[in-house]
């Protein structure tokens, strides 16, 4: 299985803070990202959601890692009842009234097949929609 982490990059069209709240504030991650049931930009936060992954539901645990303010948001990614852990981290770059984000995701190996018999391009596929579709759509309303 292919180990090398996730990096979507883009350019959106916001200033940093508008891009902060957006990977923060529950109820705007909820318009975007996925259902969370809570969410604090601090160490040690643990939140969930549920998500389908090759067309079957599963619960997303996670724990907030790294939260420092408009720079770098970290969490630990993990599917309740199965082995494998890992790490995704979105990091911001102000250009005035644009970011730069990038999104690494590492350590989908880890998981088991069942939830990655698609390997890394399931993962590449999610991410590309949500940071180059899903949340520039979102920033522009």
């Amino acid at each position: 299985m292919n180990s090398e982490a996730v990096i979507i990059e883009a350019i959106l069209a916001a200033p940093v803070d508008k891009v902060w709240k957006a990977i923060t504030d529950e109820r705007q991650m909820r318009q975007w990202y996925f259902n969370v049931s809570a969410f604090k930009p601090k160490a040690g936060f643990e939140f969930t959601f549920e998500g389908p992954v090759n067309g079957k539901a599963f619960t997303h645990r996670c724990r907030v890692t790294a939260a420092e303010a408009y720079k770098k948001l970290a969490y630990i990614w993990k599917y309740e009842g199965h082995s494998g852990e890992s790490l995704v981290t979105f990091e911001l770059y102000p250009g005035g009234n644009t970011t730069r984000i990038k999104l690494t995701h590492s350590g989908t190996e880890s998981f088991p097949e069942e939830i990655s018999n698609s390997g890394r391009e399931y993962f590449v596929q999610l991410w590309d929609q949500l940071m180059n579709k899903s949340l520039p759509e979102f920033l522009i309303k």
